[in-house]
């Protein structure tokens, strides 16, 4: 059995070939597992979004509670010893007329 001995230019061909299919399925495989990664990585996000929304619902409804007028009003009374004041107390203005002027 006799082989034919390959010219210079046909092994370089070949390892042109090669070298250019592995390159490609290189690029293929890592383009799949950056969009993978991606994929996971916009999931985790989201997630932290949700749950940051539902935080924030729970900082508005506790918000809203403590200042409620009741619970204003309830705190002015024990804590600060406010009260109603009086009808002498009170200065009514004008407020209107000194816009016209």
């Amino acid at each position: 059995m006799v082989k034919k001995k390959r010219s210079k230019l046909e092994i370089f061909l070949f390892l042109l070939g090669l070298t250019i299919a592995l390159s490609c399925l290189t690029f293929y495989i890592w383009y799949q597992t950056e969009l993978i990664r991606l994929g996971l990585e916009n999931q985790k996000i989201m997630e932290e979004i949700k749950q940051l929304e539902e935080e924030i619902k729970s900082l508005e409804t506790t918000r809203s509670s403590l200042l409620s007028p009741d619970r204003v009003e309830k705190m002015a009374r024990e804590y600060l010893h406010l009260s109603e004041p009086d009808s002498n107390q009170l200065i009514y203005e004008d407020w209107l007329t000194g816009l016209k002027k």
